[in-house]
């Protein structure tokens, strides 16, 4: 009895030494000091935001219909429809890839004449990076591209349905031979859109409504991380950093090897880290990885968010751009919002951006307002444009307000020019 007891209190002191070290290992004492190592060893802090997997942030900015007759209309993320086809898509298979010169075809011709639907990527996701949404077989060829729009179609008189993911680059289209979609499953999607508000297509580019489309107008409390929490979630010891006041009125913080930028007047931060390794060869379906991840460890995310990247310089740059309801919410250098801005070098961070301002969202008031379509909204953008701004792109967004205590999210068009330069008409 008593060689049992001994036993019982030997694998009591056991077990209480072996919690002890665990707790003594990762500071965790239940407070706001814990830390963990992630995956690609940053560092957690804090719990300011929410967490995200990537595959929440990855998803079309726009799903245009084509309903044939050069008839079309267009669902936003967030709508019921584009939901629909979204999810049914992410469990379809797309495999055996053909690859051929984008002008073997005339694509323009298709979409006016066939039943289908589009998925626009922007500037284009990865393939490495879609495969995580979609079931999309492997090809050496296509594993490297980058995607930035997906037509899927139906042809008269023919008894499969097409599927072709379209580089970023321009110049090629991969055909999906073996893809698990019937006609009658396009024909489906397609009738979703039969009596939604008509699109017009315009210079081959972009597409606008033919009538005012219904929006809400939202205004909302706000509030704010603090500049300690964000020096606590950055810095291995916050009370090695030491102050640096600017005469613009912006502070600095800084441990001699990485800098944190606090511009109050904006309520914005700008972080960097010079000590990121040299640029190298990219990965930038690795970058947005561990991007996301340094995310989820500094500060979170407020709100839902779509993840646009590119590569330039030998390093990954990315954005992801916060959306209310079923459209982007606008950053703009005279009221930045909305948007985390990274740089990645070999899936290090070296610059890290974003608002210490965010939405309470449910608390939001609402009225419904209407934004221009048809002839009006043509006048606009050729008042805009003039004879010499070539047009790409027009969508709707939210421009955001201050108001007291909050902001306000005013719908506007955002219309985009060949140099990249963006203005808004509403």
């Amino acid at each position: 009895m008593k060689e049992r007891i001994k036993s019982l209190v030997l694998t009591t002191l056991v077990v209480a030494s072996l919690v002890q070290s665990y707790f003594l290992i990762y500071r965790l004492p239940g407070g706001g000091d814990s830390v963990v190592t992630s995956e690609t060893n940053y560092v957690k802090t804090e719990n300011m935001g929410q967490e995200r997997n990537i595959e929440e942030l990855i998803f079309p900015d726009q799903m245009i219909i084509h309903l044939g007759e050069d008839k079309h209309t267009v669902f936003y993320p967030g709508n019921t429809f584009y939901q629909l086809i979204f999810s049914r898509l992410q469990g379809r298979t797309f495999d055996d890839f053909q690859r051929r010169s984008v002008q073997s075809v005339n694509w323009d011709q298709i979409r006016k004449d066939n039943p289908g639907f589009e998925l626009s990527f922007k500037e284009g996701i990865p393939v490495a990076l879609l495969q995580r949404v979609m079931r999309l077989g492997t090809d050496s060829l296509f594993q490297g591209e980058t995607i930035n729009r997906i037509s899927i179609y139906t042809a008269k008189n023919e008894t499969k349905a097409h599927a072709l993911f379209f580089s970023a680059k321009g110049d090629v289209v991969y055909e999906a031979t073996q893809a698990d979609l019937t006609v009658q499953d396009v024909q489906q999607h397609v009738d979703f859109g039969s009596n939604w508000t008509p699109y017009t297509l315009m210079d081959g580019r972009y597409y606008i409504p033919s009538e005012a489309i219904e929006t809400i107008e939202a205004s909302m409390p706000t509030s704010q991380f603090t500049v300690e929490q964000m020096q606590r979630s950055l810095f291995f010891d916050p009370s090695m950093t030491r102050n640096i006041r600017e005469k613009d009125g912006s502070e600095i913080y800084t441990d001699s090897k990485r800098s944190l930028q606090v511009k109050q007047d904006q309520r914005w931060i700008s972080y960097t880290d010079p000590a990121a390794p040299p640029a190298g060869q990219i990965d930038a379906a690795k970058d947005a990885l561990s991007a996301v991840d340094f995310v989820n460890q500094h500060g979170g995310w407020k709100g839902r968010s779509r993840l646009m990247l590119e590569t330039a310089d030998n390093k990954t740059q990315l954005q992801f751009q916060q959306y209310y309801g079923s459209f982007p919410i606008m950053d703009s250098m005279q009221f930045r919002f909305g948007t985390i801005n990274m740089e990645m070098r070999q899936e290090t961070v070296s610059s890290y951006e974003r608002s210490l301002e965010y939405l309470n969202e449910g608390t939001e008031t609402k009225q419904s307002v209407k934004l221009p379509g048809g002839d009006k909204l043509k006048a606009l953008i050729q008042k805009v444009a003039g004879a010499n701004r070539e047009v790409v792109d027009v969508y709707p967004a939210y421009r955001p307000s201050a108001i007291e205590d909050g902001l306000k999210l005013i719908p506007v068009w955002v219309i985009r020019f060949g140099n990249g330069e963006e203005t808004t008409v509403s």
